[in-house]
């Protein structure tokens, strides 16, 4: 056998697909999503996008930078945030996606919503091709139905509680195995339904503890036992704000740190609201895992992988 564990050396790693509208996408690599907010109030001002021209100026620049995706949300889940009305919702996200959509014709565009209601409208209207459902089916009953129904990937993140009063429920006994339980009876109820293009979402920042996220981020590879792609979110979070004690806006060093720790153990998208970093991150992970992969075939190659040496 070949010195090292061969998983590790895979060509394939961070590698997944997407039934999308019934065509199969396939990334070769880890994706980047960046981050469009039709709100006023979102924690982090240089993704808050409201007029028309703000809105195809941001879309324009994901694109320009390198996107995979698009999440574009209209309710804001940073604590202490205004409550908005599903009307409200609704007007916010159908201008954003129908601009965004305009802008970037061929773009995944994805729709941050704990509504089942604005998710069908999202689809089956305005042009959307994802959903992200920050509490992972908890706030809408008819979620995960509606999902199935429509036939399209969905981003399961988690969450407990509301948005209002998460950070209520972080009494975990061991955070990474109630995470992954937890995610797992939604995982399963989803399958039941027919719904397998499923995005797993670990939910940093949401429900857990400072410590908690960190030792999420430390056990992020075990979520591979799901066998669907990995989603994660710390861009300018308070893991890196409170850790560092530094605003939003001076967040991006650190937000790149545990982006490229996160690729390092399984990531398969990264969730954004600075591509162009992202993308920088990306290119160095693959660089740094082709040399690894080339020395794991030389030492193959020396020690004739069937347990022989040459």
């Amino acid at each position: 056998m070949c010195p090292g564990t061969p998983g590790a050396h895979s060509k394939t790693l961070n590698m997944f697909t997407l039934n999308i509208h019934g065509s199969l996408h396939e990334f070769n690599g880890p994706a980047v999503m960046g981050i469009l907010n039709a709100t006023p109030d979102s924690f982090y001002a240089g993704s808050r996008a409201q007029t028309e021209a703000e809105i195809a100026a941001r879309a324009a620049l994901l694109v320009s930078e390198g996107a995979d995706f698009i999440d574009v949300g209209a309710f804001s889940t940073r604590p202490g945030a205004s409550e908005v009305s599903e009307q409200e919702e609704c007007e916010r996200l159908e201008k954003a996606v129908r601009i965004t959509r305009a802008v970037a014709p061929n773009s995944i565009i994805s729709v941050d919503t704990f509504r089942a209601s604005v998710a069908r409208k999202a689809v089956e209207e305005w042009g959307a091709d994802i959903i992200n459902d920050v509490s992972g089916g908890n706030l809408d009953p008819e979620m995960f139905d509606t999902v199935a129904e429509l036939k399209v990937p969905y981003i399961l993140m988690h969450m407990r509680g509301s948005v209002a009063d998460m950070m209520e429920y972080t009494d975990y006994e061991m955070v990474t195995r109630d995470v992954l339980s937890e995610l797992g009876d939604r995982v399963q109820q989803l399958a039941l339904l027919g719904v397998n293009d499923v995005i797993i979402d670990p939910g940093f920042g949401f429900s857990k503890t400072l410590e908690q996220n960190y030792q999420l981020l430390h056990d992020l590879k075990l979520f591979e036992l799901f066998h669907r792609p990995v989603l994660v979110g710390f861009s300018r979070k308070s893991m890196v704000t409170k850790l560092l004690g530094v605003p939003a806006e001076d967040a991006l060093n650190g937000t790149t740190v545990l982006n490229t720790l996160a690729l390092d153990r399984g990531a398969s998208i990264l969730r954004v609201h600075d591509v162009k970093a992202a993308r920088q991150a990306i290119a160095i992970f693959n660089s740094m895992h082709d040399a690894q992969y080339k020395m794991h075939n030389a030492q193959c190659t020396m020690h004739n992988c069937d347990g022989g040496t040459r």
